[in-house]
């Protein structure tokens, strides 16, 4: 088959998707994160369409990609115009771009509907766009916009398309399921076809809207296509693009299509959360290969087996995608998942403390706690089994009132004591709410102690009912996340009284905060004393 190249698009199409705006700063730190991964292609945007992405291509000719080829983005010159009068060729030109990629119609009902031109106008736009470029000493990549849907309205009408750009001098045929509605087979059968009569690299651009995106992808490269356009994640217009980040390691590690170096498929993880980060969303937890959930074991005969060989409930060492096996502890779990997180933070627990861990964790959860979204607070409970773990502050008891002032308006007031350093702590606070005026206390009662707690941000607070039909007596699960240096947390609490459960998240976050931020053992054990 020969070599399978990479093609992203996340700069172009990805950022169709809704609530997706990068800056230009975005898109180069973005495009060059990809190109140190090895896209042998990088799509950086339509520059005939906007200034901002006009203003990317011009700042991209200053840095070094490496192998990587950049590409800019546009159509096929408009029917009453030739190319030296069309502005998108000419921006085309000015990306100065050593590939361009233009989209142009290969569906009869397109080319009569959308464009409202005749079939034969159609052939003399790609053939005069494509020539055009290549004249000036461009790799051309023709995407064939809604390609399948063509080829099975109107076969030869599709495959003259493709013989127009190909004749007048494409070096990819792109492939595209613009609608997002075949299905593999229908893309492997299709792809063969057009394989046998037309001998220019073939490529494949599928959107997700049936959820066959990926599966559409890889039946393409079994079909004959050497090239293979995706988005970081899956980014795109309604409900998304094909993911690279699936099929990259698919055509590695299940089809042997080395795509990438194995070093460099290491870093997939880490770039698919990069980019997540950038574009300010969170990664879907159970995304396959790269998502925090990816190789988490729940169920207690699974982390049993898993003990004993990881390859009985994992398809693959998630190593070679940068990604880590992980124990999820419930009150699904068994003795297993608890000894194998505690062997993670380098904590060995014999059977019998495993159990002890195991029987409070499923009493909580039976009270309303959830530990598969707080780590922080079961890491916690196995520090606090440690026969030389010293816990950093003692609660002593607290006070909360929330009232209404005339001059004044709402108020809460907390006061908070705690033993820190073998002294008794008596802090008071003023907060916009209770459990703020309660951070805000405890905070400045451990402060003097322990100085790190001032590099702590909450950065998510979430309360959940879980019996609505007791009303106002409901019990309250709440989860709080805080950031710090480098690390970000969850713990859990629960009551039926919001503060309380909150006092437990916030007091267990806080002491986390602590041992993960390494508090110095003899500043710990004094922290304590009587």
């Amino acid at each position: 088959m020969g070599q399978v190249f990479l093609y992203d698009t996340t700069l172009r199409d990805g950022t169709q998707r809704e609530d997706i705006s990068l800056s230009v700063d975005d898109k180069l730190v973005i495009a060059k994160r990809l190109a140190d991964f090895g896209f042998h292609y990088i799509e950086g945007g339509w520059p005939g369409s906007n200034p901002k992405d006009a203003e990317f291509f011009a700042r991209a000719a200053k840095i070094d990609f490496g192998a990587t080829r950049l590409a800019a983005f546009g159509r096929t010159r408009q029917k009453h115009l030739q190319c030296e009068q069309d502005a998108n060729l000419q921006a085309l030109l000015d990306a100065a771009t050593p590939a361009v990629t233009m989209v142009g119609k290969s569906s009869e009902y397109h080319v009569k509907l959308v464009l409202a031109a005749t079939l034969e106008e159609n052939l003399a736009m790609i053939r005069d766009s494509v020539g055009y470029m290549k004249a000036h000493g461009r790799e051309v990549v023709f995407d064939a916009e809604h390609f399948f849907d063509g080829f099975i309205a109107n076969r030869d009408y599709a495959m003259a398309t493709l013989r127009a750009a190909a004749d007048a001098g494409a070096d990819w045929l792109v492939l595209c399921d613009t609608n997002g509605g075949k299905l593999p087979w229908e893309v492997e059968e299709i792809v063969r076809e057009v394989k046998k009569h037309i001998a220019t690299p073939l490529g494949a651009h599928c959107h997700n809207d049936s959820g066959c995106g990926v599966a559409n992808s890889l039946a393409a490269v079994r079909g004959g296509c050497t090239q293979v356009q995706g988005t970081i994640n899956g980014y795109g217009e309604r409900v998304g693009n094909a993911n690279l980040t699936t099929i990259i390691p698919n055509l590695q590690l299940k089809m042997n299509e080395p795509v990438v170096t194995p070093t460099q498929l290491r870093e997939l993880t880490a770039l698919s959360r990069f980019v997540a980060e950038v574009v300010n969303f969170k990664l879907f937890n159970h995304a396959p290969y790269v998502g925090h959930s990816a190789f988490a074991h729940k169920g207690g005969i699974h982390v049993a087996a898993i003990l004993k060989a990881s390859d009985t409930y994992q398809h693959i060492d998630p190593a070679l995608v940068g990604n880590e096996m992980r124990s999820v502890v419930s009150e699904l779990s068994g003795r297993g998942n608890i000894q194998f997180h505690a062997k993670t933070l380098g904590i060995d627990l014999d059977n019998e403390d495993a159990q002890r861990v195991l029987n409070h964790i499923k009493h909580l959860e039976h009270e309303g706690f959830t530990f598969e979204a707080a780590e922080a607070s079961v890491e916690l409970m196995l520090h606090r089994i440690r026969p030389d773990y010293v816990q950093p502050f003692e609660l002593i008891d607290y006070f909360v009132i929330t009232e209404r002032r005339q001059s004044r308006g709402l108020l809460s007031e907390a006061t908070v004591k705690v033993r820190v350093g073998g002294e008794v702590k008596f802090v008071a606070a003023e907060g916009n709410g209770p459990v703020n005026a309660l951070s805000t206390a405890l905070r400045s009662a451990l402060s003097a102690a322990y100085p790190v707690l001032k590099t702590v941000k909450l950065i998510d607070y979430k309360v959940r009912i879980l019996d609505s039909a007791n009303g106002t007596s409901a019990q309250i699960r709440v989860l709080i996340t805080f950031r710090g240096g480098g690390h970000v947390w969850t713990t859990v609490g629960a009551s039926t009284n919001i503060i309380d459960a909150s006092w437990h998240a916030l007091s267990d976050s806080l002491e986390y905060a602590l041992v993960k931020l390494t508090v110095a053992p003899e500043q710990a054990s004094v922290a304590n004393q009587k």
